[in-house]
């Protein structure tokens, strides 16, 4: 799941979702994309992520949290009865991995920084859909300073995200 309202101005979440196209057994879903209207069709969501093993969430960190149109897509296609809840089992045993980027540096994410907090401080939201929906959460895969990475940094980290998803698509 990709989310990103302006892909064209990132170097980092480009280069992983064209990485992310060439792994086979992996299907990407643009939401800003596929639904520009903000309308999302929610049973072909849910039919897709029914064949899925891992749910990749692809976007920057905005203001400390998912895109709009990705939080709208958890919203709409999560919903009790299907992914938690009574008979809300079509997650559970899936993986839920968190594939982001931040604009700030990692020291900015610290007690006394820019941030406030540690990195992990702003991940429960992710966390607690991993848990609610009794789906096993993944270490997320992360660029910290993405704006300022070399690009030996930007292709060491596409590579270790290529290396981990080919992982999570043939498991």
């Amino acid at each position: 799941m990709f989310a990103h309202a302006a892909p064209q101005r990132s170097r980092v979440n480009r280069r992983l979702v064209e990485a992310a196209r060439s792994v086979p057994g992996v299907e990407l879903v643009d939401l800003y994309d596929t639904y520009p209207d903000f309308y999302i069709d929610v049973a072909a969501e849910q039919d897709q992520l029914a064949d899925a093993g891992t749910l990749v969430l692809l976007h920057p960190i905005q203001w400390y949290g998912m895109p709009a149109l990705l939080k709208e897509w958890v919203d709409m296609v999560l919903v009790p009865g299907w992914a938690y809840g009574a008979g809300g089992t079509a997650l559970q045993g899936k993986g839920l991995w968190l594939v982001t980027s931040t604009g700030s540096p990692a020291e900015a994410y610290a007690p006394g920084a820019a941030h406030g907090y540690p990195f992990e401080a702003f991940l429960p939201p992710y966390r607690q859909i991993a848990a609610l929906c009794g789906m096993d959460w993944i270490d997320p895969h992360i660029l910290h300073a993405a704006h300022q990475s070399s690009e030996a940094a930007l292709d060491a980290h596409v590579d270790a995200f290529v290396a981990r998803l080919t992982a999570l698509a043939s498991a």
